[in-house]
């Protein structure tokens, strides 16, 4: 089983203001080429604005060249070994593509080729899928690209068709079958199918799955959503975290980041390929115009009176980009109601906030002891324009309500949080230690700046403990940082945090063209770059190596992380900053080996360590049977993997947690809302690193008497 990671929410800090003086640009010419004006823009500012530019060189291009080229075919089952080769000459061309007024022939001969072979393997699929498999050979399917080639002729790449079709068949088979046989202990009168038919409806489902791909690949995968790919195989190449972004998706990061959009405001999901309303947010402008209800299907979204835009083939996240857009626009909605009804509903966009981004707190009444737990999903900031809310003063308020209901300690939760403004992180270190550094900052030409927090009062001084894993990124690690120098908080969770101390800056190309955007059809986008690092008060970097956790917990993620990028920056330090740590630190060693002690005569925690071993296992497993009895008892080990993960939570304790009697009406006034704080209640119910941590912040509230119980001896 490969392990895909989707880190959840990309990160934008701020810094130092960068000072460019371009002049390349700036000359009043015809309308140049937009595709090599933007290339050109992006190389020039590369090495002029980024903290550590690599030279832009052979090296450089050959590692753009293969970049691109997985992008457009990752599976490596569409172009040819042919195609690779003869697209070899541009190698070591890319950097004079960027470098010097050389037109941009490698991307354009690239999507000539692809476009070419896609429409030569849309015709497998139909053909191949018609026929019946025979599932009773002994054969097997390599599925991680890393080890495969692409294919020398058509007969090979149609025969990887062939397996992979095989192989998505086989896996739909064996789910009908599963069904049928639930079907056959709930109902004693219940016929199942026979195997024949449940392998043609295995087809037939695999075959509308790949219309929708096939379908995807033509709307989506256009001319403009490559050359975004192949500017991000260039600024990748950099460092993972300097982007290129065209003006849709500049608008969509910022309207994630802030939290708040223009929109209409109704959750979407994808079901079997339609876009369909899963909720309408109370009060939002699709609730306040009415026509538009929970299971309708989009099937064409409009911008005003212009050409619908089918969305056969779009994911969710690309449907969004279109129904989003700027305050008091309308957009029309043809929609299939539940009833089979299909019609138009035009909308007015409004400001609509998205509650699972904001800052939210719970009550925990666990061992005599009253606990408050704040979730913080990321550092978030009135990025879009100044709307959107201000993570740092949420948090004030959500600290200020759990200090009002007495709590005993507080946790907070940076669990997946990946990151976002640096000034809330600072300024919610400011909520719990006094006016002082935070985290250094350095530029690129060895200037360091300290950055402080001014907060002269301290808002809450009790025991404090910050959880994390490996995908708390950025500006959640400078927050667990400064909590760690500072020896104000226990932090508790994976071995290590995610590894990403870099500081980025958006710049918007429009900057550097004197001429007339509309005459190149619109915005240039913007370049999200790399200028600075962050370090610790204590002087080491987090880039690479995180946070280490000082109560530190077996985590099921692994393989993640900056350190897993060959493109990421190294680790290094720099001299610590002046300050002082806190009066009354907790014993950190102490605290170390009580939970230790906990954790080797925890069942659940060794039944976590189970799967975390079988997890690495799984994820070293490259080929997969397509013989229906390997796979069903391959399928067999899976299934008994995640009914040992079911029962670690069965075997954690429930945990007594509620919300505030303060939120209630607030969070009861709005159906999705309340599905959003009732979820994330329901998934600390039975989760055994917050029942750790309460053991944690129990031990830190009666250490003095603890400390004189004879025998405390740390457990080998």
């Amino acid at each position: 089983m490969k392990i895909r990671i989707l880190i959840a929410g990309v990160i934008l800090l701020g810094g130092a203001t960068v000072v460019l003086a371009f002049n390349a640009f700036h000359k009043k010419t015809n309308p140049p080429d937009r595709e090599k004006l933007i290339v050109s823009m992006v190389g020039l500012i590369l090495k002029r604005a980024h903290y550590h530019p690599k030279p832009i060189d052979d090296a450089f291009s050959k590692e753009v060249f293969y970049k691109y080229l997985n992008q457009l075919d990752p599976q490596k089952n569409i172009f040819l070994q042919s195609d690779i080769d003869e697209l070899k000459t541009f190698e070591y061309r890319i950097d004079d593509e960027i470098n010097t007024n050389e037109p941009l022939d490698f991307f354009k001969m690239a999507n000539a080729i692809f476009d070419k072979r896609v429409a030569e393997v849309a015709q497998y699929y139909p053909e191949i899928l018609a026929h019946p498999f025979n599932f009773h050979e002994q054969d097997s399917i390599v599925l991680d690209s890393e080890h495969q080639q692409y294919p020398a002729t058509e007969k090979d790449r149609r025969e990887a068709w062939y397996k992979f079709l095989k192989y998505k068949t086989l896996d739909r088979l064996v789910e009908l079958q599963s069904i049928e046989e639930k079907n056959k202990k709930d109902s004693a009168n219940y016929v199942p199918r026979p195997d024949s038919v449940l392998e043609a409806q295995a087809r037939a489902d695999v075959k509308k799955n790949m219309d929708l791909f096939f379908e995807r690949i033509k709307k989506t995968y256009t001319e403009n959503e490559r050359f975004s790919w192949f500017v991000n195989a260039i600024t990748t190449t950099m460092d993972p975290h300097t982007e290129y972004m065209p003006p849709e998706d500049q608008r969509y990061f910022n309207e994630q980041m802030s939290g708040t959009f223009y929109g209409i405001g109704a959750v979407l999901q994808q079901e079997d390929g339609k876009i369909k309303i899963a909720s309408i947010v109370t009060g939002g402008p699709a609730w306040k115009q009415g026509e538009l209800k929970v299971g309708d299907i989009i099937l064409k979204v409009a911008e005003g009176d212009s050409t619908p835009v089918d969305l056969t083939g779009y994911s969710v996240e690309d449907a969004v980009k279109l129904i989003r857009g700027d305050k008091n626009t309308t957009v029309k909605l043809t929609v299939k109601q539940t009833d089979g009804t299909i019609k138009t509903i035009a909308i007015q966009r409004g400001e609509v906030r998205i509650d699972a981004t904001f800052a939210k707190s719970y009550l925990i009444d666990w061992d005599g002891h009253r606990w408050g737990i704040i979730n913080l999903p990321e550092f978030y900031a009135p990025f879009n324009n100044g709307m959107g809310g201000e993570s740092w003063k949420d948090m004030q308020k959500e600290v200020n309500k759990l200090k009002a209901a007495h709590v005993d300690g507080i946790i907070i939760d940076l669990r997946f949080n990946g990151g976002g403004s640096l000034s809330d992180a600072i300024n919610i270190a400011g909520l719990f230690v006094p006016a002082g550094p935070v985290v250094q900052v350095r530029s690129g030409d060895g200037n360091i700046q300290v950055l402080k927090s001014h907060n002269n009062q301290v808002d809450y001084s009790g025991p404090l403990s910050v959880m994390v894993n490996e995908y708390s990124a950025s500006a959640s690690e400078i927050f667990a940082a400064a909590m760690q120098d500072y020896k104000r908080a226990v932090i508790v969770g994976s071995p290590s945090t995610y590894g990403k101390g870099t500081v980025q800056r958006m710049i918007d190309l429009d900057d550097f063209y004197a001429g007339n955007t509309s005459d190149l059809g619109g915005h240039l986008g913007s370049l999200k770059i790399t200028i600075q690092k962050f370090y610790r008060i204590n002087g080491g970097s987090t880039q690479l190596k995180g946070v280490s956790s000082d109560i530190q917990l077996p985590d099921n993620y692994f393989g993640v992380g900056e350190r897993t990028d060959s493109d990421a920056m190294k680790w290094d330090q720099i001299a610590p900053a002046n300050y002082t740590t806190w009066s009354q630190p907790p014993d950190i060693a102490f605290l170390k080996a009580l939970s230790e002690k906990r954790l080797d005569t925890s069942r659940i925690f060794h039944l976590i360590n189970q799967n975390i071993a079988y997890l690495k296992q799984m994820d070293e497993v490259k080929t997969y049977p397509l013989n229906i009895d390997a796979y069903k008892a391959w399928q067999k080990q899976n299934q008994q993997a995640l009914k040992r993960m079911d029962e670690v939570n069965k075997m954690t304790p429930a945990i007594d947690i509620h919300y505030l009697p303060v939120d209630e009406s607030y969070i009861n006034a709005d159906s999705t809302r309340k599905m959003i704080y009732r979820d994330l209640m329901r998934s600390y119910t039975h989760d055994p690193y917050l029942l750790e941590t309460l053991h944690v912040m129990n031990d830190m509230l009666h250490e003095p008497a603890l400390k004189q119980a004879p025998k405390l001896t740390k457990s080998n």
